[in-house]
């Protein structure tokens, strides 16, 4: 099986490194100093179940490889359009993508460029960080959910449900991935916003009552988003999602990670999704567009910081 891995990132390099280590032919898709480190020193997993150190081509472009079986696309959300435009070398009569991101219309995105028949979404439950160039710490979960958002796609998700079998990655076919994204969402939406700007674990905010309250008014957000879109999220989804964070109490969210890293943020894809959904049907989201004005000033000042330091790498 040829694989390739576009972001190769905390999930993406994770998955992909599981399997590599299970004999397939895996190719890393990269940049900065993550990239580099990997091409020196190999991709190196420091997991709780296994440590790995992968040795693979990691590249910076995709038109450095030929057709695959697989894309694992786990790119930022708010890179999938420049991504999914770039995978043309990737891509084969037969090839499949599936997009492991946060939001829940990444494989919609793709699909409008290389068809809904190949185009699948799915959601990966996993606690993994970038803990120093070329490092991945993983430090629980290692899960992934999919699913086609279109009938004539059940001859790809079976092919690439196989594919994630034989590297031994827990792995279930959903019927109804949209409901599957959502509830993912749900998560995502207050835990990832208030983490980030609040700098607090999962546990800080489950410890706080008026915190958890936001938690649970945000997702009731969220389930009318679900609606407006005619997904019929259940009553007990906040209930669901702070019952099933107390696992995760230790777990920095992905949002956070990325400010920590003076990364850009996915709060389109998130909060503001949930905005303008509800927005669209003539409906407010209080809580979100509170969340979402305020990752918004936040990622334009991660922004303008790194246009400066471009800039100034420029003139030395």
């Amino acid at each position: 099986m040829r694989v390739a891995v576009m972001g190769a990132g905390a999930v993406g390099g994770y998955f992909g490194a599981r399997m590599a280590a299970s004999g397939m032919d895996v190719t890393f898709i990269a940049r900065g100093e993550h990239l580099k480190a990997m091409q020196k020193h190999g991709l190196r997993i420091r997991s709780i179940q296994e440590d790995l150190e992968i040795h693979a081509p990691f590249i910076s472009s995709s038109d450095q490889v030929a057709p695959v079986d697989l894309v694992l696309l786990a790119v930022k959300s708010h890179d999938t359009e420049e991504a999914a435009r770039s995978l043309a070398p990737f891509m084969g009569r037969e090839t499949a993508v599936l997009s492991l991101q946060n939001g829940v219309d990444n494989a919609d995105k793709v699909a409008r460029l290389w068809g809904g028949d190949r185009s699948l979404a799915g959601v990966a439950y996993i606690a993994a960080r970038i803990s120093a160039p070329g490092v991945i710490e993983h430090s629980g979960g290692g899960r992934i959910v999919l699913g086609s958002l279109h009938a004539g796609a059940q001859d790809h998700v079976r092919a690439v449900h196989s594919i994630l079998a034989q590297a031994r990655i827990s792995c279930d076919v959903s019927s109804d991935i949209q409901e599957v994204l959502w509830k993912k969402l749900a998560w995502n939406a207050p835990f990832c916003a208030l983490s980030c700007l609040l700098h607090m674990t999962v546990g800080d905010i489950l410890d706080s009552a008026s915190l958890e309250a936001l938690v649970r008014g945000c997702v009731d957000e969220v389930r009318e988003a679900a609606r407006c879109r005619g997904i019929d999220l259940p009553p007990s989804t906040a209930q669901e999602v702070l019952t099933s964070s107390i696992a995760l109490r230790n777990v920095k969210p992905s949002m956070l990670q990325d400010l920590e890293a003076g990364k850009a943020l996915e709060h389109e894809a998130l909060n503001g999704a949930v905005v303008r959904i509800l927005q669209q049907s003539g409906k407010r989201a209080p809580i979100n567009e509170i969340l979402y004005s305020a990752l918004s000033h936040l990622d334009r000042d991660l922004r303008a910081k790194q246009s400066d330091e471009g800039a100034e790498e420029d003139r030395e």
